[in-house]
């Protein structure tokens, strides 16, 4: 190890601990802490994102960082070496454009938005947060503008911080791949399903449910699936979510509205599929900047294929079926394993995102990123976003959400500043269809353990010492292909 890279890891090492600190916060804030605790709680972590803002904009790190990728460019530093040096210029480079009072100060405005947001949600009232979400699209504007370099347009620099392959160059050209490919699947379902639906009632299945038995019977699906209860707590909180600490400790939330089966169940799967992730970390990258997944799109891969290629086969019902009417033989009584598939498998015109089945969940995403590039381009305001959402549903979805809750406020991300994120969900669960059918052709007999491990040993371990496109080169060939997701979507509905 050099002298200069030595130094520079030292600060490399606060910024991991401050990211850390950071995330348990966060994570509190969500889960324990009580409703007044917003307005003081904001301040500290305030300081805290202050301190890791000026770790990457000081001199000192800057001139070390210089002198470090030099070293790496003359293949004077291990591969891992060289990984965390990129990685800090990067966060180096996102950085120092903004002022650190702006900084703080939009740390401390995200932090209380998200207890407005749920006050907001819970009285079905969007007018409550609009000067909040106001606020935060003008500082992400901001942010933007002070860090744009070449960028086609503001919302692109956005999009770099989750999924620096994906800017919108290519993203509307996926979203209009996906759009022509699924609304006519969605139709053609729908119609067949109201032929079907003629002597069946959907009704048993929207029974209410015990949540102390539901959260039971979740608890015992994560364990199957892999989460190690030494290494994990799961809590509760208004929208699901998992943060990580290091590989051993991963904290992930559930919710239990309306005492429904369904959702607990998906969520409980898709976020163990982001827990796995974080828990497969390699040792020597945890608590470094390189300590996480790649980017949010292949952290999305994981939560959707555990989620739906995993969660919602036939296979795994076979298992699992028999044990969900043993917890609930009242409410499941005369239901079969196939009332079963159908349902969960049934094709809704709903408005929930996180309810959405299968094939219309990349309308719900393409919605919000169209929504997202209007925001920041000043197209529409935060005072007509509610009207633009119904709008777009309508002519998406074929539904207009009863209310504020379930339509323009019902996701957390833009009350944390996480404009930019929601593609994500859309090249992940493209990238999970491609590891679908990479994995049938390479294990097709594999149980749970096997597709666990695998995935473990060819991208968890990697965290971000690789990008997205080299991880799935390196394990199947071949870089991202939306072909297999439109093919996965067509195969299971066409």
């Amino acid at each position: 190890m050099s002298k200069h890279f030595n130094e520079l890891n030292k600060e490399l090492e606060k910024a991991a601990v401050y990211t850390a600190i950071l995330n348990l916060i966060d994570y509190d804030s969500q889960v324990n802490a009580p409703p007044e605790a917003d307005r003081n709680t904001s301040q500290i972590t305030g300081v805290i994102a202050n301190e890791y803002h000026d770790i990457f904009t000081g001199k000192r790190f800057i001139r070390l960082l210089k002198k470090c990728k030099k070293e790496a460019k003359n293949k004077e530093l291990t591969a891992v070496e060289s990984a965390l040096v990129r990685e800090a210029a990067k966060k180096s480079a996102e950085l120092v454009p903004i002022p650190s009072d702006e900084y703080r100060d939009f740390s401390e405005l995200t932090a209380r938005s998200v207890n407005i947001w749920t006050s907001a949600k819970k009285h079905d009232s969007y007018e409550e947060f609009v000067p909040q979400l106001e606020k935060i699209i003008n500082y992400k504007k901001k942010f933007a503008a002070y860090q744009r370099r070449g960028e086609k347009n503001l919302y692109d620099v956005l999009l770099k911080a989750y999924e620096p392959e994906f800017l919108t160059e290519k993203l509307d050209v996926i979203c209009r791949q996906v759009k022509d490919a699924v609304i006519p699947l969605v139709k053609d379902a729908v119609k067949k399903q109201k032929k079907d639906d003629k002597d069946y009632s959907w009704s048993c299945m929207d029974k209410g449910y015990d949540v102390k038995k539901l959260d039971d019977f979740c608890m015992r699906l994560g364990e199957y699936i892999g989460l190690e209860s030494r290494k994990c707590v799961i809590g509760e909180s208004e929208h699901p979510f998992t943060i990580n600490v290091h590989n051993r400790d991963v904290r992930l939330t559930n919710n239990y509205r309306n005492r429904d089966i369904f959702g607990p169940i998906f969520s409980m799967l898709h976020e163990s599929g982001h827990a796995l992730y974080e828990l497969g970390i390699a040792d020597k990258l945890s608590l470094t900047i390189l300590g996480t997944g790649t980017s949010m799109g292949m952290h999305e891969a994981q939560s959707r294929f555990f989620e739906n290629m995993i969660g919602k086969q036939r296979s795994f019902w076979e298992v699992w079926f028999p044990r969900l009417k043993e917890t609930f033989p009242k409410e499941l009584s005369g239901i079969q394993l196939d009332d079963f598939m159908q349902a969960i498998n049934r094709v809704s015109q709903g408005v929930i995102r996180i309810d959405a089945d299968e094939l219309t969940y990349p309308l719900h995403i393409i919605i919000r990123y169209e929504l997202e590039k209007k925001l920041i381009s000043g197209k529409i305001k935060a005072g007509e976003l509610e009207k633009e959402w119904n709008r777009m549903y309508k002519d998406y979805i074929g539904s207009i959400p009863s209310d504020a809750s379930e339509g323009v406020l019902q996701d957390i991300h833009w009350a944390m500043g996480e404009f930019g994120y929601f593609p994500s969900y859309l090249i992940g669960s493209a990238a999970a269809a491609q590891i679908y059918y990479h994995i049938q052709e390479k294990m097709p007999e594999a149980g749970i353990n096997e597709i666990r491990n695998y995935l473990r040993e060819n991208i968890y371990v990697y965290g971000k010492t690789l990008g997205m496109n080299r991880i799935l080169k390196k394990m199947m060939s071949e870089e991202f292909n939306i072909n297999y997701y439109i093919q996965y979507l067509k195969d299971k509905w066409g």
